[in-house]
C-alpha cells in the first residue's frame, strides 16, 4: 500500500489508489486485506474511475489500535473518503458490505452504496449458527488460540474438513493467523446476523444489492431484503456467480451503478 492517512483516534491506515476519475472506496471482507480486491479495483478503475483499496484497522499495512468498535471503521472510511477528495461512492465485499452501509447511514459524504452477498442470515437456523460461532470465535481469539480462530470462520463458510486440514498445512496459514483478531470486526459489524432494516432505511443514497446467481438461495435473499430495506434499492443477480465473484463480472455492474 503506496499511501497513508490516519483516522480520528489516530490510527495509521495504509491504501492505494488505482486509476482516475470520481472516486470509489472499495471495503472488504473477512480475513482479507485490500490487496484482495485489487483485481476488483483493477476492473472497475477501467471505467474511469479513482479506486481506493485500503487495509482495515489491524490488518496489512494498517494499525490495530485498541479497544475495537464498528464506530472507529466509519471514522476509518471517513478519513479514506477525505483522503481520496472529500466525496466517494462505496461497494463492500461480503462483510466489508455491512461496514459499507452501515458508513452510508452514518452520514459520510457517500454518492452511491454497492454491496456484494453480504451474510445477513435469514432464518433461525442462520441466526442460531451465527450466534453459536461469534461465541466460540470470542472463546477462541481471547484464549489466544488465532489457529481455531481461523477454523472456525473457514467452517462457517462450508470449507471442508480436509481442506480446512490441507490450509493448516499450506504457507498461507501464518497470514491468516496473523489478521485472525480481525475476525471479531467483522462479527461485530456484522451485529447478530439480520438484516438492519432500520439503518439501511435511513441511507439517502443510491443502494445496489447484488449476488450471484450460483451462489446459495440464502445468499440471494439476504441481498433483495438489503436493496427492499433501502428507500433507493436496487437488487441485481450475477448469473454464473458464486461468492468469490469475478472482477470482471462485478466491475461493469459497479461502474453502471457509480456513474449514475
Amino acid at each position: 500500500m503506496g499511501h497513508k492517512t490516519t483516522s480520528h483516534d489516530g490510527t495509521s491506515l495504509a491504501y492505494e489508489i488505482t486509476g482516475e476519475g470520481p472516486a470509489v472506496v472499495l471495503v472488504s471482507g473477512a480475513m482479507s486485506t485490500g490487496a484482495t480486491l485489487a483485481p476488483l479495483a483493477e476492473s472497475l478503475a477501467g471505467h474511469r474511475f479513482a479506486v481506493a483499496t485500503y487495509d482495515r484497522r489491524g490488518r496489512g499495512g494498517s494499525v490495530g489500535t485498541a479497544p475495537y468498535d464498528v464506530a472507529r471503521e466509519v471514522e476509518d472510511l471517513a478519513a479514506l473518503i477525505e483522503a481520496v477528495g472529500g466525496e466517494a461512492a462505496l461497494c463492500g465485499v461480503s462483510s466489508g458490505g455491512a461496514l459499507a452501509l452501515e458508513a452510508a447511514a452514518s452520514g459520510l459524504p457517500v454518492r452511491q452504496v454497492a454491496v456484494y452477498e453480504t451474510p445477513f442470515a435469514m432464518d433461525e437456523g442462520g441466526l442460531a449458527q451465527w450466534a453459536e460461532y461469534t461465541e466460540r470465535l470470542a472463546e477462541a481469539l481471547g484464549e489466544g488460540r488465532r489457529g481455531d480462530a481461523v477454523e472456525l470462520f473457514l467452517r462457517l463458510t462450508g470449507l471442508a474438513e480436509p481442506m480446512i486440514e490441507g490450509a493448516r498445512q499450506s504457507p498461507m496459514w501464518a497470514g491468516m493467523e496473523a489478521i485472525a483478531p480481525s475476525l471479531a470486526h467483522d462479527a461485530a459489524v456484522l451485529g447478530d446476523g439480520r438484516v438492519p432494516q432500520a439503518r439501511i432505511a435511513s441511507i439517502e443514497v443510491p443502494v445496489l444489492a447484488v449476488a450471484g446467481g450460483a451462489s446459495p438461495v440464502w445468499m440471494r435473499e439476504a441481498a433483495q431484503s438489503v436493496a427492499r430495506a433501502a428507500a433507493h434499492g436496487t437488487y441485481r443477480s450475477l448469473a454464473g456467480q458464486t461468492h468469490m465473484v469475478e472482477p470482471r463480472v462485478l466491475g461493469p455492474v459497479l461502474a453502471e451503478c457509480f456513474g449514475g
